[in-house]
C-alpha cells in the first residue's frame, strides 16, 4: 500500500460535496485502517485571538493572533489541532516531515503570539478522517487529486488561493479542469 502521508489531497470539480468542495487537505496519517487530515483552506468565523481567549479567560487580547481558525474538516469539530513548522522542545508535537509538525497539546496554543511559538502555525478545529481503503477508492473515483506537500502553501499561501496553487504545482490551470468524471 502506498501511503499518502504528507500529501496534499486536492478536491476535483467534480467532488459533489458541499463540505469539501475545493479544499485542500493535509494528509497527516495514512495506513491501512484508514487515513486523517486536515483542511488547510476552509476558514470559519473566529479568529486565532477569540479562540484563545476562550480556551482562557486570563489571556490577553493579542493583534499578532488575528488569523483565523480553520476548520479541519467534519470529524470531531470540538478538538483542536495546530500544525507548526519544526521546532525542537515541543515534546507533545509530532514531526510529520522536516518542514511540518502537528499537536493537539494546550501548552503550544498558549504559546503562540509569544517569543516561544514556532515560526509558522495554523489552527484547525476538526479533522477529515477516511476508514480503510476510503480515500483509496475516491482516489480512483476521481474525486481527489494528489500532490507532495508544500510548506509555502500550507503556511505561506493566503487561504483563499491555497486551492489555485495547490492545483499548480501539478501543472494543472484550474481554468481548464473540468467538473466532468471519467475514465480513459
Amino acid at each position: 500500500m502506498d501511503s499518502f502521508e504528507n500529501q496534499l489531497l486536492i478536491a476535483m470539480p467534480s467532488l459533489d460535496d458541499s463540505y469539501f468542495n475545493k479544499t485542500v487537505t493535509y494528509i497527516c496519517e495514512h495506513n491501512a485502517e484508514g487515513a486523517m487530515g486536515l483542511i488547510i483552506n476552509l476558514p470559519i468565523d473566529i479568529t486565532l485571538n477569540e479562540l484563545l481567549i476562550q480556551i482562557d479567560e486570563a489571556k490577553e487580547d493579542n493583534p499578532a493572533l488575528a488569523q483565523q481558525v480553520l476548520t479541519g474538516g467534519p470529524v470531531s469539530q470540538d478538538r483542536g489541532f495546530v500544525l507548526h513548522s519544526t521546532q525542537p522542545g515541543w515534546n507533545s508535537s509530532l514531526a510529520l516531515s522536516h518542514d511540518v509538525m502537528i499537536t493537539t497539546s494546550k501548552d503550544i496554543l498558549m504559546a503562540l503570539g509569544t517569543e516561544d511559538a514556532p515560526e509558522k502555525y495554523m489552527v484547525t478545529l476538526g479533522y477529515a478522517g477516511w476508514g480503510p481503503g476510503q480515500l483509496e477508492e475516491e482516489i480512483k473515483a476521481n474525486s481527489w487529486l494528489l500532490t507532495p506537500a508544500d510548506d509555502t502553501i500550507i503556511f505561506d499561501t493566503p487561504i483563499e488561493q491555497r486551492w489555485k496553487k495547490a492545483t499548480e504545482k501539478l501543472g494543472i490551470d484550474i481554468a481548464h479542469l473540468s467538473s466532468e468524471v471519467g475514465h480513459a
